[in-house]
């Protein structure tokens, strides 16, 4: 009887230890499997590799847009034009629902970092959805200080009945004014409301872009780094189709265009510079990396989606040009599909 009970204590110490061992792997994510997989020499040259081919293919993909204002079949008022936003708009909308926010779950459930209070309480749905109305927010009170400055400017001094005679158009001599007027500031408004979309759409492209680069240089498995070239390779150049036709909307003076334009092409390379540099320091798999990369990506995302559905695809589809033309309407709906398919299918590598 007293070996029975010596021999059953000692059978449930052993399940609790394999079961400590087991949440323990889950949080070292199998050093030993890692370690058989790390080969650094061959790992640093695929890194140099994506650093080039992300470098190239982000370049492609902002400039065919911004390049392409220059030729009549790219011009902002041809169907082309539309079909090319919406097709880029299905590419960002996928990258926020099938890449980013994924990882964000990943990230904040992950076991390493503790169950309370991230288990508790879906905080990459949250902080998505605090990110999306942050925006709407933001773009609305920009729009609204930048409308009422223009009406403010648009009032002649000591002449308040004339105001809403020239702001809003009257009869004869007066309404021709005050049409050009309220057409002049109509355009005004609406560059403006590009200005704003593409600078927020950048950012939330380039603190992915960063996360992925870091991501990838510190891991040290080529098995990993290899088949991502193509995917990021991919990944880059259709989001930069879509950052690209914001900005080239935008009409940004060259200076400003290029230095956005840099600014998203070496995103990608200097995150994963800065990966291979602090490879020997940098723990992935840490309670604090971890809380971080989750909380930052499920904001990127949480931004993108909202620009995706509202700036992008909301503003085109309910454009008078594309309500009155129905073949443009399937062609923009066959394009915006067609993005979100690419997209989604550049998953399946692991992009």
């Amino acid at each position: 009887m007293i070996k029975f009970s010596a021999s059953k204590f000692l059978t449930i110490c052993l399940i609790i230890f394999l079961q400590q061992n087991l949440v323990l792997s889950k949080c070292l994510c199998d050093e030993e499997a890692k370690e058989s997989n790390h080969n650094t020499s061959l790992a640093l040259k695929y890194k140099i590799i994506a650093m080039a081919t992300t470098l190239v293919a982000s370049l492609i993909g902002i400039c065919i847009p911004i390049l392409g204002q220059k030729f009549s079949f790219l011009n902002p008022e041809n169907d082309l034009f539309f079909l090319a936003k919406a097709f880029a708009a299905g590419v960002i909308l996928a990258t926020g629902f099938i890449h980013i926010l994924p990882d964000a779950f990943e990230s904040l459930t992950n076991p390493c970092i503790g169950e309370k209070p991230w288990s508790t309480f879906p905080f990459t749905g949250f902080v998505a959805m605090v990110a999306a109305i942050g925006t709407l927010i933001l773009e609305s009170m920009v729009m609204g200080h930048l409308r009422r400055s223009e009406l403010m400017k648009s009032q002649p001094v000591g002449n308040e009945d004339e105001a809403p005679h020239e702001v809003y158009g009257g009869h004869g001599h007066g309404h021709g004014h005050g049409h050009g007027i309220a057409l002049d500031r109509s355009m005004t408004q609406n560059r403006l409301r590009h200005i704003i979309v593409s600078q927020i759409l950048e950012l939330g492209i380039i603190v992915h872009s960063i996360i992925i680069g870091i991501s990838l240089g510190v891991s040290g498995s080529p098995k990993t780094i290899k088949p991502l070239l193509a995917a990021l390779s991919f990944h880059q150049c259709f989001e930069g189709i879509g950052l690209g036709g914001s900005i080239s909307q935008a009409k940004y003076k060259h200076l400003t265009t290029a230095t956005m334009v840099v600014l998203f092409c070496l995103t990608m390379p200097i995150g994963i510079g800065v990966g291979i540099g602090i490879s020997n320091v940098y723990d992935e798999n840490s309670p604090k990396a971890l809380i971080v990369e989750g909380l930052l990506l499920a904001a990127s995302g949480g931004v993108l989606i909202y620009m995706a559905l509202v700036d992008l695809l909301a503003t085109d589809f309910m454009d008078p040009k594309m309500l009155s033309g129905f073949k443009l309407q399937l062609g923009a709906s066959f394009a915006l599909l067609l993005g979100m398919s690419c997209m989604s299918l550049l998953a399946l590598l692991g992009a």
